[in-house]
């Protein structure tokens, strides 16, 4: 595996389109084995009781282990989709922003397992979930589509 070129964050960045555009998802931190995220809370993140949607916990917690797993198997010509996501709600919250950490727990050559947590601005830990993944050859998505993550070689 080659290394992530150091510009990793601006390409992620750049590229962040469909749910995580809408989440208003920005990575402030890309490597082989953490990935960090945030979102500032605003009312598209808010169920009605006003507190944050677990729908947000559990996408956040999905795009940061995918891609987590996608910078690791993209130089071998492969890609990364999800299979399981298994997020607890642990607090609730409903202003100011939410980081993402996520750290491989295994990763092998046809799945890898990472966990992920997210913390309020008060540093409290909010949510906290696993997400396997499948590892496939470049563009072996059953869908048909695929929106593989490509970065440049350094």
């Amino acid at each position: 595996m080659t290394d992530i070129p150091e510009n990793a964050i601006e390409l992620i960045n750049a590229s962040i389109m469909g749910f995580d555009k809408t989440m208003g998802m920005v990575f402030v931190k890309v490597s082989k084995t953490e990935l960090i995220a945030e979102i500032t809370i605003d009312e598209r993140h808010r169920q009605p009781y006003g507190l944050v949607h677990g729908g947000v916990y559990a996408g956040m917690i999905e795009s940061l282990c995918s891609v987590g797993a996608a910078v690791n198997v993209m130089s071998d010509d492969k890609d990364a989709v999800g299979l399981e996501n298994n997020t607890s709600f642990l607090r609730a919250t409903s202003a100011g922003t939410l980081r993402g950490t996520a750290h491989p727990i295994k990763m092998g050559k046809t799945t890898h397992v990472w966990q992920a947590d997210i913390h309020d601005g008060d540093g409290h830990l909010v949510a906290s979930g696993k997400v396997r993944l499948g590892i496939l050859s470049a563009g072996g998505f059953s869908a048909g589509h695929s929106s593989r993550l490509v970065l440049p070689e350094k």
